[in-house]
C-alpha cells in the first residue's frame, strides 16, 4: 500500500513540472517585432538591393497585339503579291432569226489536202465557191465551213482502199462562228456515200495482176509449141509446151484470188482547190 502512495505521489509531481513548462511556451516576446515594424522600409530596401517591390494588385498581363479596324474612312491593305488577271474576251454566237433549212447544199474547195495520213481530230477548212441566195438570205461566196475527221486509216488487206470521214462543225458569217451539222456528198467531183472518203478497192484488178504469169508463160509455151511443130522431126515434142502452159495458166488463175486478197487498196489522196459539196444535216439560225 505504501508502495501505491510513493508512485501516485511521484505521478502527480511530474505532471504539475509539466503543466508549469507549457504555459511558460506560450509567452512570446514581441518586442523585437515591433522594433522590426517600426524601422522597416520596403522603398529603402529596393534601392538598397536592387530588387522592384511589385503589388499583387500593380502585376499586369502582357500587351495585347495591336488589332486594325477597318471601318468606313480606312482601306483595307492590299494582299502582298495579289495580281489582277482579266477574264479572255470571248465571242459569243449570237443566235439570229434567219432559218436555213436541213437538206441546203453549199458548193465549196478544200483549203489544203485531204488524205488518209491525217490523224482522227485533224481540222480540215473549206470555202464556199458559190453564194447561196434565197428571198430571205444572203450567204456570199467565200464563206468559210470548218470539219473534223472523226475517223480514218490507211489502206488494209482484201484490196480495200483507206478511209477518212470528215464532220462538218461550223461556219463563219458575219464575223461570227456559227455552229452546224453536216456531211459532205461530193469529194475530189465524185459522188460518196454515207460520207465516206474512200479509196480505190483494187481487189479486181489485184486478181488480174498477180495472173499475169500465169498468162505470159501460157503465152511462151504457145509460140514453142508453134515452133516445134513447124518442124517434122519434133512435131511430137510441140504438145509437151502446150500442156506446160496450160497447166501453168490454170494453177496461176487459181491462186490469184487468194494471193490478191491479201494485198491492199489505194490511199485517199485529194489535192487542195478540189470541188467538195456540203450538206446540212439540221436546221440553223443566222
Amino acid at each position: 500500500m505504501l508502495k501505491k502512495n510513493v508512485i501516485f505521489t511521484l505521478l502527480c509531481l511530474i505532471f504539475a513540472m509539466t503543466s508549469l513548462n507549457i504555459c511558460h511556451a506560450f509567452e512570446l516576446d514581441e518586442t523585437v517585432d515591433d522594433e522590426i515594424r517600426k524601422n522597416y522600409n520596403p522603398a529603402k530596401l529596393t534601392n538598397d538591393v536592387g530588387i522592384k517591390h511589385v503589388d499583387k494588385d500593380e502585376e499586369s498581363l502582357p500587351e495585347l497585339p495591336n488589332i486594325v479596324k477597318y471601318g468606313k474612312s480606312t482601306k483595307k491593305p492590299d494582299s502582298v503579291g495579289s495580281t489582277t488577271v482579266s477574264a479572255p474576251k470571248t465571242t459569243v454566237y449570237q443566235k439570229g432569226n434567219i432559218k436555213v433549212r436541213k437538206g441546203t447544199k453549199f458548193e465549196v474547195s478544200n483549203s489544203s489536202a485531204l488524205s488518209d495520213w491525217q490523224g482522227k481530230g485533224a481540222k480540215i477548212k473549206f470555202t464556199s465557191t458559190q453564194a447561196k441566195t434565197t428571198s430571205k438570205y444572203s450567204i456570199p461566196q467565200g464563206t468559210v465551213f470548218y470539219g473534223v475527221i472523226i475517223e480514218t486509216h490507211q489502206p488494209q488487206i482484201s484490196c480495200n482502199g483507206g478511209l477518212v470521214v470528215v464532220r462538218i462543225s461550223s461556219m463563219t458569217y458575219k464575223g461570227q462562228t456559227v455552229p452546224i451539222k453536216g456531211y459532205i456528198t461530193i469529194a475530189n467531183s465524185k459522188k460518196i456515200f454515207l460520207n465516206n472518203i474512200k479509196g480505190k478497192r483494187t481487189y479486181l484488178k489485184t486478181v488480174y495482176k498477180k495472173g499475169g504469169w500465169g498468162r505470159s508463160m501460157f503465152s511462151k509455151m504457145l509460140s514453142l509449141t508453134i515452133d516445134l511443130g513447124g518442124s517434122g522431126s519434133t512435131i511430137l515434142l510441140s504438145p509437151f509446151p502446150f500442156a506446160y502452159g496450160t497447166i501453168c495458166l490454170g494453177a496461176n488463175t487459181l491462186i490469184s484470188p487468194i494471193t490478191a486478197f491479201f494485198s491492199k487498196g489505194g490511199h485517199v489522196s485529194i489535192p487542195a482547190g478540189s470541188k467538195f459539196r456540203i450538206k446540212l444535216l439540221e436546221d440553223i439560225y443566222i
